[in-house]
């Protein structure tokens, strides 16, 4: 039996190995040599897997489209737990992929009771996060986008109630309400090749979201009209609910091709090159022609007490805005990996692992890998205080909320309305 992972829960343990091997994830160690000058979040292990990463990374060697999408639901402020999506879309911007950012406002008022104002606050917060840290690209409110709506009614025909059962624990009792938002969120993650052509699309998300991008590639394998596969010798296409112009067409396409009841045997040609002319086939016969997005999954940033970071507990996270006073405070009060007393962490040496103060600048707080390693190296060896370390942490918290803050002020009219 599959284990039940519930994306809009703060509160549950996942197992990374468990949720690895049983449900096809890969690890990202195994691609990491195929990005040039890999980010930091990459090379540090925070981001841990993928699917089919390798298309995005084909795509930025060669310098194709690609796009990159991901979602925030506006239910709260956005915080330091929102910061690594972000930063993640905006350095996929840089290699070249086009930006596209969904403000679940759907999502937020079906299953948070948010409302429509509020979503609407909310999203414009998160929008100016996202500018400030350098976003390029497109953005949209779920509810505003009847593109969007369109792509959600199709995919949905595709999704059955056995389907959210099995992916999500949905019972009789859940909101007809949140199952369309299930197959809205679907639509977001199509709806880039949907606006600008088929291309790969990378979703990076919290490893809590997979549901949501296992969901989706199955829905997109479901609205393509052809099967490509390649044999011994030959490209067999065959028709999954094809009309039978789309099949001429494909007969049209590759002279000497064997035609069957329900399958073109094509000799003589690349897969990528019968897959690229069916898939264009497919959109001039009403079709989508969707390619299967990948993603990326990254760890969480533990809270700063310990434990989840979760906007129902003030103290594990500081929001953007918030006054240096409390941010100080609450950095100054963090749960360390220090030992209980000065003369245990000079003897034994902390533990940076358990760390929330060391983690913090893992995963945001420090860009240079050196200066981390050596604030590892330190606590280690006893020679790095936890009161020393917490007040150095401060200031580039204090810094690095500064520049942020600024530059939200100067990419505000970005927004818009």
């Amino acid at each position: 039996m599959q284990s039940e992972i519930d994306p809009w829960s703060g509160n549950q343990n996942i197992e990374t190995d468990k949720l690895f091997s049983e449900f096809g994830i890969e690890r990202f160690d195994d691609v990491i040599d195929q990005v040039k000058e890999p980010a930091y979040f990459f090379r540090r292990k925070i981001v841990v897997g993928h699917r089919d990463y390798k298309n995005i990374t084909d795509a930025m060697a060669e310098k194709k489209p690609f796009n990159v999408m991901t979602g925030f639901m506006p239910s709260g402020h956005p915080h330091l737990g929102h910061l690594m999506v972000m930063k993640e879309v905006v350095w996929h911007i840089k290699q070249g992929g086009t930006g596209y950012i969904s403000i679940a406002d759907r999502e937020a008022h079906a299953v948070r009771g948010i409302s429509w104002d509020k979503c609407r606050e909310f999203g414009k917060e998160y929008l100016n996060c996202l500018y400030a840290l350098g976003f390029e690209g497109n953005t949209y409110y779920q509810s505003r986008n009847n593109k969007l709506k369109d792509l959600a009614f199709e995919c949905a025909t595709k999704i059955n109630f056995s389907d959210l059962s099995a992916i999500y624990g949905f019972s009789q009792d859940t909101a007809l309400a949140h199952a369309m938002s299930v197959a809205t969120q679907v639509a977001d993650i199509l709806y880039p090749q949907t606006d600008a052509g088929p291309a790969p699309t990378i979703v990076p998300v919290g490893i809590d979201q997979d549901p949501h991008i296992r969901l989706t590639r199955d829905v997109a394998y479901k609205l393509r009209m052809f099967l490509v596969e390649e044999r011994e010798g030959y490209i067999s296409v065959r028709s999954k609910n094809a009309p039978s112009k789309a099949m001429d067409d494909v007969e049209s396409a590759f002279s000497g091709c064997r035609r069957y009841e329900g399958h073109i045997d094509i000799k003589g040609a690349s897969a990528e090159e019968v897959e690229a002319k069916v898939r264009e086939i497919e959109i001039k016969n009403g079709g989508f022609g969707f390619i299967a997005p990948s993603s990326t999954y990254h760890t969480f940033l533990q809270g700063l007490q310990g434990g989840k970071m979760s906007s129902s507990i003030p103290d594990s996270l500081f929001r953007f805005d918030e006054p240096e006073k409390s941010v100080k405070k609450k950095v100054m009060a963090s749960l360390t990996g220090g030992r209980m007393t000065l003369e245990e962490q000079k003897k034994l040496g902390g533990e940076p692992e358990k760390c929330s103060v060391y983690l913090l600048n893992l995963f945001h707080m420090s860009e240079k890998d050196d200066e981390v390693k050596e604030m590892y190296r330190a606590c280690k060896a006893g020679e790095l205080m936890c009161g020393t370390c917490k007040k150095e942490t401060f200031e580039r918290v204090k810094e690095f909320l500064s520049d942020f803050n600024e530059k939200m002020d100067e990419t505000e009219h970005l927004i818009g309305e």
